[in-house]
């Protein structure tokens, strides 16, 4: 299976609750196809005194997974999003972007 999202990805959500939002890719679970995006599915986990890094307790505000198809790759020219496809020329594989045909960037 080609990757086509990895870590440090500018996405946009197509799909959900947070349809619209653009952010950075996060974390990327292969096995169960998710991804996860900086200010997007926001979570309150609840921790009692002395869990974690909360002495104190309290509530922790966090990203959730969404699915993988449910983000695009963001056209840094136009802004938009993008569906990629995967060329192989000389053994080597890159991302494309289908929009505009042109490389897509690497991951920041």
């Amino acid at each position: 299976m080609a990757l086509r999202i990895r870590k440090g990805d500018l996405v946009q959500v197509v799909a959900g609750v947070d349809r619209g939002k653009q952010g950075r890719v996060l974390a990327v679970d292969r096995e169960r196809g998710k991804v996860r995006v900086e200010k997007v599915r926001m979570q309150k986990r609840h921790l009692k005194p002395g869990r974690k890094a909360l002495k104190t307790g309290g509530v922790l505000e966090q990203e959730g997974f969404i699915d993988l198809s449910n983000v695009m790759l963001v056209d840094p020219e136009s802004k938009r999003p993008s569906r990629v496809r995967v060329e192989v020329e000389r053994d080597e594989r890159r991302r494309v972007l289908a929009r505009s045909g042109k490389p897509a960037p690497e991951p920041a």
